[in-house]
C-alpha cells in the first residue's frame, strides 16, 4: 500500500500542534516544516573518548505537554561535527539520525573517527530549524602524555530552590569536561516554600505538577529543567560524564526499595519509567539503554596518562540503609557482613580497573561520601547512614584494597551533601593514625537547599570532631579540578546567593593533594 504524501499544511499542523499523522506512523517524515522551534531543550555532548563523543538533543516544540508537541511518527534530524565554529568546509563528520516517538524523539549520535585530544563543535538541524553550536573535547589517546586537565564537578540542582547561575559561570570556564554526580532532577511536587536547616523560605520558582511517577511525568520534569538557559549553556560548553544519585527516581532509593515501603514490584515500574526518561534526556551511550528496571551506568574512561576515571553507581546495587536510615545514628546493622554499596559485579570491576591502572591519578567519581564522618554531637558516634559510613564492611573492603595494593593517588569525587567538603580517607575515622589512604572532595549543590552560608554550626562542630576533615562550606556552586602530574588542585567556586540570578561567584578555597601524598592541604 502506498502511503499518502503529506502536504506542507498537514506537516505544520502535525509538528506544531502535536496531532497524530494518519498514514505516516510507519515512516519518518522526509522534510518536516516546523510551526514552533523544535530544539527547546538544548543540545549536549557526553562520554568523550579519544575518537569521539556522544551528541544529544531532543525534539520538543511544546516541552511541557503530553507528547511534547510531536506527532506519533519518527522524525529525521541532521547533525554535523566541525573543527571550527564556522562549520562550512571544516565539517569532518555529518549524518542523519531518526528520532523515534518511543524514546521521546531523543537523539543520541555516537560520533567516531575524530582525532584525540582536540576541540570540536557540533550542531543539529531538522527541516529549516537549526540549533546553536556546542563544544566538546575528545579525550587524549590512551596512555598519551598529558600535562594538565581542567574539569568541573556539578550536581544537586533542585529547580525550585534556586537559579542556575552556577551553570552559567561553569560554562565560562571552558573546561575539558564536566562530571555530573547526579540529582539532575528532583521528583517532588511543586512547592511554594522550602523548609531547611535555616528555616522556611519562599522558593524562587516551582515545579510543574505533583510528584512524578509515570514516563510522561518524568519527561515533563526533565523538560522543565532543560529549558533553563543557564543549564543549556553549561551543556553546550563542554562534554559531560553523567551519573545519577537518588532524585532521578525517588529520594534515598536503593535497589528495588523506596523510602515509603512500596511493594518492590510496583516501585520497579516507577524505576522503569524514570530510567527510560534518564536515558532519553542524558548524553549517554547506547550501552546505557535501559532494560526494564535496570540500566548499566557504571563505566570507565581515561584522560591520557593523567586520569583513570571510574564512574560508579552507588544506588542500583546497594542494600537497604541500616538503622531505618536514621540521621547521625549507629547500630549493629552498620556492620552487616552481607551489606553492599556497589554490588559484587561492580566492586570486582572497580578492583580490576584500579589494579590495571597506569595513570598518575585514579579517580572514583561517585555519589555518597566515603569519609566516615562522626555526625553526632557528644561522645556517642553517629553516621549519615546513606553514605559509605553506614556500610562498614564494603567500605573497609574498598579502602583496605587501596591500601594493601598500594594504589597511589586515589581521589574520590562525591556529591549529595549540598555542602563542600575536603578531607582524607582512613580505614577508620575514629583512629585516623598514620598516612591517609586516599583523598576526597565533595562538591556542593548547584541550587538544592537554596541560599547557603559559609559554614553551618553543625559543619563547624563536625569539622572540629573529625580531624581528617580539612574544609567545609555550605554555599551553592561547583568545583573545578585543575590536575597536573605533580598535583591535584580543587577549586571550590561558591555563590553568595541563588535566590537571585545575579549572585556573585568567588573561589572560597583551593585544596591541594601532591602526587604520592594523600594529605589534603590548603593551596
Amino acid at each position: 500500500m502506498r502511503l499518502p504524501v503529506p502536504s506542507r499544511r498537514s506537516l505544520l499542523l502535525a509538528l506544531g500542534g502535536g496531532a497524530a499523522m494518519s498514514g505516516l506512523a510507519r515512516g519518518a517524515l522526509a522534510d518536516p516544516v516546523w510551526a514552533e522551534y523544535p530544539f527547546q531543550l538544548g543540545i549536549a555532548a557526553g562520554d568523550p573518548m579519544p575518537d569521539g563523543f556522544v551528541i544529544w538533543t531532543r525534539l520538543a516544540p511544546r516541552p511541557l505537554e503530553v507528547g511534547h508537541g510531536m506527532p506519533s511518527a519518527p522524525v529525521p534530524v541532521k547533525w554535523e561535527v566541525s573543527t571550527t565554529r564556522g562549520f562550512g568546509d571544516a565539517v569532518v563528520r555529518s549524518g542523519e539520525f531518526v528520532a523515534r516517538p518511543e524514546l521521546g524523539h531523543a537523539v543520541h549520535v555516537e560520533v567516531t573517527g575524530l582525532e584525540p585530544g582536540r576541540e570540536y563543535f557540533y550542531r543539529f538541524a531538522s527541516g529549516r530549524e537549526r540549533t546553536p553550536f556546542g563544544r566538546a573535547v575528545t579525550a587524549p589517546a590512551a596512555g598519551a602524555p598529558v600535562a594538565r586537565a581542567r574539569f568541573g564537578v556539578v550536581g544537586c540542582q533542585a529547580y525550585e530552590q534556586g537559579f542556575y547561575t552556577a551553570h552559567r559561570k561553569a560554562a565560562e570556564e571552558q573546561l575539558d569536561f564536566i562530571y555530573c554526580y547526579g540529582d539532575y532532577i528532583y521528583e517532588g511536587r511543586g512547592n511554594r516554600t522550602y523548609t531547611g536547616s535555616g528555616g522556611t523560605s519562599e522558593n524562587p520558582r516551582m515545579h510543574v505538577g505533583g510528584e512524578i511517577y509515570s514516563l510522561d511525568d518524568y519527561r515533563r520534569r526533565y523538560a522543565q529543567y532543560k529549558m533553563d538557559a543557564d543549564l543549556q549553556s553549561a551543556h553546550a560548553s563542554t562534554a559531560w560524564y553523567c551519573t545519577w544519585d537518588d532524585h532521578e527516581i525517588d529520594n534515598n532509593w536503593v535497589s528495588a526499595l523506596d523510602q515509603d515501603g512500596t511493594d518492590p514490584a510496583v516501585f520497579m515500574l516507577r524505576q522503569q519509567a524514570a530510567m527510560q526518561a534518564f536515558y532519553e534526556n542524558m548524553p549517554v551511550r547506547r550501552s546505557a539503554f535501559p532494560k526494564g528496571s535496570a540500566l548499566q551506568l557504571y563505566r570507565h574512561a581515561t584522560w591520557g596518562n593523567l586520569l583513570d576515571l571510574n564512574f560508579l553507581d552507588t544506588r542500583q546495587y546497594r542494600t537497604d540503609q541500616p538503622c531505618n536510615d536514621s540521621w547521625a545514628q549507629n547500630c549493629a546493622a552498620v556492620d552487616a557482613a552481607e551489606a553492599q554499596v556497589l554490588g559484587e559485579a561492580q566492586e570486582q570491576w572497580l578492583y580490576r580497573n584500579l589494579d590495571q591502572s597506569r595513570a598518575r591519578w585514579n579517580v572514583l567519581a561517585q555519589q555518597v561520601m566515603v569519609m566516615d564522618l562522626d555526625r553526632r554531637e557528644g561522645p556517642e558516634v553517629g553516621y549519615n547512614l546513606d553514605t559509605w559510613a553506614g556500610y562498614r564492611i564494603p567500605r573497609s573492603r574498598l579502602v583496605r584494597r587501596i591500601k594493601d595494593r598500594r594504589i597511589q593517588n586515589v581521589v574520590v569525587l562525591t556529591g549529595d551533601e549540598h555542602q563542600n567538603y575536603a578531607g582524607e580517607i582512613h580505614l577508620d575515622g575514629r583512629d585516623p593514625s598514620g598516612a591517609p589512604i586516599a583523598s576526597e572532595f565533595v562538591t556542593t549543590s548547584i541550587s538544592s537547599s537554596g541560599d547557603g552560608v559559609d559554614q553551618r554550626p553543625d559543619g563547624r562542630r563536625i569539622q572540629a570532631d573529625n580531624s581528617f576533615l580539612k574544609f567545609n562550606n555550605a554555599q551553592r556552586g561547583y568545583v573545578v579540578c585543575d590536575v597536573t602530574p605533580e598535583a591535584w588542585r580543587t577549586e571550590f567556586k561558591v555563590l553568595d546567593k541563588v535566590s537571585d540570578r545575579n549572585g556573585t561567584l568567588s573561589t572560597r578555597a583551593t585544596m591541594v593533594v601532591q602526587s604520592g601524598d594523600a594529605r589534603v592541604v590548603a593551596g
